[in-house]
């Protein structure tokens, strides 16, 4: 996990579904860097693609937010 990933799931949590784009809107980061970690996070279970661009926060995503979910327990999404 990159120091940005908490910051995108603290926006998914409190903004709902997002894409890259919006990702970029609300200064998170820009729109291609947030397509590589919205990737990342959804290949570790912590969000999921809903269609084309678009990614919801999931349960485990929720829950490593919530301080109940270790990220060291979570599947390698093989950072880039």
């Amino acid at each position: 996990m990159r120091p940005v990933d908490e910051r995108i799931l603290e926006t998914m949590r409190d903004e709902g579904n997002m894409t890259p784009r919006a990702l970029a809107d609300f200064d998170v980061t820009s729109q291609s860097h947030g397509s590589d970690r919205l990737s990342t996070l959804a290949r570790a279970g912590l969000v999921e693609k809903i269609s084309r661009g678009l990614y919801r926060l999931t349960d485990e995503g929720e829950a490593f937010l919530n301080e109940d979910l270790d990220a060291s327990t979570l599947p390698d999404p093989t950072d880039d």
